[in-house]
């Protein structure tokens, strides 16, 4: 080289580099400041994650790859030369790439940033390692997985506080107007849904709660808040044992998952206290209790997580808010047709049988009007619910009719007391819960 060895190797430095920066650009990532990145939109800056994601696998793969073997072809007489000029082109784009990735770990926090979280996570993780394979000297090697390390561990830390301020936001919906109808509240789809997205990257959410949650953080499911909810809820010593059993061989995401149920559980509590029915507060606890079990059968992953106690916990829970909306809606109902007071000396009290036969027609028209406005959307908990009905009300009626109605005169006083046969009882009690009807009683077309 003619006494030009530097020059020649800061030519080819720099021209490379040059090279190597407009590959990047090509495949579609660009050099932005600290500064700009956290003035970016979150659609936007989502974009260039993903281009950042392509480019780190892209460029670890193939680009450093040809470069190493075009460095040692251009300077084959010195590898100690061919180390150090591929060794800091390498570190110079690789910065570029980790401080991209730094400067997203540095971003305001938010729940729907943990996904993209999760991308660089797993490249980092994935990608940075194989790093050694390039041939890199092992001082910059070590460099450059230090501080994707770093980069890796503050994302981490990220995403344990983004995932745990999903607790504050179901702490703050405390919204005082009750869903209409029932139905399973916003809140509730929110949260399941975020957990099953969250979930399927399960593996990786594992390891960042394992290596970088804070050991100081209170577990919700032990100590005397947990205990004094199970117990609100009809637990007993037994299951909050088996519970708490559980709890102690759970994972540290699995235990957050659980304290999200727990919250979820708890706000909806308050919720229910909204409306003023009873009957109507055990519907909306069975929907949103129908909901919550639907989504985690149909995850796999958020199954695992919480175990069969905690499955069957919730099966018995909806068990009971039915038996609530039983007995506080058809058993007032059935006891319009209790024999109290309608037989003296043998004979039928016709005044008081009127009076039974009044009360069940009023009785029952009201719940009609009002209950054909209520929203159960899940089928088969509307099925359920209106074939208990009719198991239980259809007889009785039945029975109480064949025995009573020919203590009426036939014809108009038959038709002003009698006012249902058990078939239109059951034609009503399928109208229920589909909310197809308008406040007055009149279903919509």
């Amino acid at each position: 080289m003619g006494g030009y060895e530097a020059e020649c190797f800061q030519v080819y430095f720099v021209a490379r580099r040059t090279i190597l920066e407009a590959n990047l650009h090509k495949l579609g990532f660009e050099k932005f400041s600290i500064d700009d990145i956290q003035k970016m939109q979150w659609e936007p800056l989502e974009r260039e994650i993903d281009s950042w994601n392509k480019t780190v696998k892209e460029v670890v793969t193939v680009h450093f790859t040809g470069e190493r073997k075009l460095s040692e072809a251009v300077f084959s007489d010195d590898k100690l030369i061919t180390d150090v000029i591929f060794g800091n082109l390498s570190r110079s784009i690789m910065m570029q790439l980790l401080n991209f990735a730094e400067a997203i770990a540095m971003t305001k926090r938010s729940s729907e940033k943990l996904f993209k979280f999760l991308d660089i996570y797993e490249t980092l993780r994935d990608v940075i390692p194989s790093m050694g394979d390039l041939l890199l000297p092992r001082e910059i090697a070590n460099e450059l997985k230090s501080e994707a390390m770093l980069t890796r561990c503050r994302l981490g830390e990220a995403m344990v506080c983004i995932f745990c301020e999903l607790e504050s936001s179901i702490k703050a919906d405390i919204g005082k107007t009750p869903v209409p109808g029932g139905a399973v509240h916003p809140l509730t789809r929110y949260t399941l849904n975020y957990l099953k997205y969250a979930c399927e990257f399960k593996e990786t959410l594992e390891q960042v709660f394992r290596e970088h949650q804070k050991i100081d953080q209170t577990d919700s499911t032990t100590g005397p808040d947990y205990d004094n909810t199970n117990a609100a809820r009809g637990g007993n010593n037994h299951n909050s044992n088996n519970n708490n059993n559980e709890t102690l061989k759970q994972s540290p995401f699995a235990k957050q998952i659980s304290k999200v149920m727990d919250l979820l559980d708890t706000n909806l509590e308050t919720k229910s206290k909204l409306y003023k029915d009873t009957s109507l507060s055990s519907i909306f606890m069975m929907n949103n209790g129908r909901y919550i079990l639907q989504k985690t059968k149909g995850s796999p992953e958020i199954h695992s997580l919480m175990g069969d106690t905690w499955s069957r916990k919730r099966s018995s829970d909806l068990r009971n808010y039915h038996k609530t909306y039983q007995r506080e809606t058809w058993g007032r109902l059935l006891n319009c047709l209790n024999h109290e007071g309608l037989n003296v000396n043998g004979k039928v009290v016709k005044p008081v049988l009127k009076e039974k036969f009044k009360s069940f027609n009023t009785m029952f028209d009201e719940i009609h009007k009002m209950q054909s406005i209520w929203v159960v959307s899940d089928e088969q908990l509307q099925s359920e619910l209106r074939v208990s009905i009719s198991s239980v009300v259809i007889p009785a009626y039945r029975s109480f009719l064949a025995r009573f109605s020919q203590h009426f005169t036939p014809g108009r006083q038959t038709e002003k007391y009698i006012k249902y046969q058990p078939e239109d009882i059951e034609t009503h009690i399928d109208e229920l819960f589909d909310g197809n009807a308008t406040p007055t009683g009149r279903r919509r077309p």
